[in-house]
């Protein structure tokens, strides 16, 4: 079975979005009306719609940092991961946790990044050398 993932959130600014989501992420536009755009995540499918963003706090531990909560995100192969951060990096992104890698040498070791939209919603981005390592405990 083949499924694909479909998140629907608030923004306050569809152009933005569209400069956001578009240009920075280089996320491919699909359908859209005055009070929402939908665009192609890296295969899923994210609905934005004009209205309040979650609220968000930062109270998830990611080792010795506290990131946003809720937030989403997606799964890279590093190399995909490293190329998307050298994108964020030259776009001048602010993160909130920079790129770096985490639990290295042990199992599930992987790549995060965390910033946020322009309106708060925070988004980590995960790579891992092996996809099949996601869930290793």
């Amino acid at each position: 079975m083949r499924s694909l993932f479909h998140l629907a959130f608030n923004v306050t600014d569809l152009d933005q979005t569209r400069h956001f989501y578009g240009d920075v992420l280089g996320c491919t536009e699909g359908r859209s009306t005055v009070t929402w755009v939908d665009f192609d995540f890296f295969g899923h499918q994210l609905s934005m719609h004009l209205g309040e963003p979650f609220k968000t706090a930062n109270t998830g531990h990611v080792g010795d940092h506290l990131v946003p909560m809720p937030h989403f995100g997606l799964v890279l192969a590093l190399p995909d991961w490293q190329a998307l951060a050298q994108r964020l990096q030259l776009a001048k992104i602010t993160f909130v946790l920079p790129p770096q890698v985490r639990f290295q040498g042990e199992p599930g070791e992987q790549w995060t990044m965390f910033f946020c939209d322009p309106f708060g919603n925070p988004i980590e981005i995960k790579g891992f050398a092996s996809l099949d390592t996601l869930y290793a405990t």
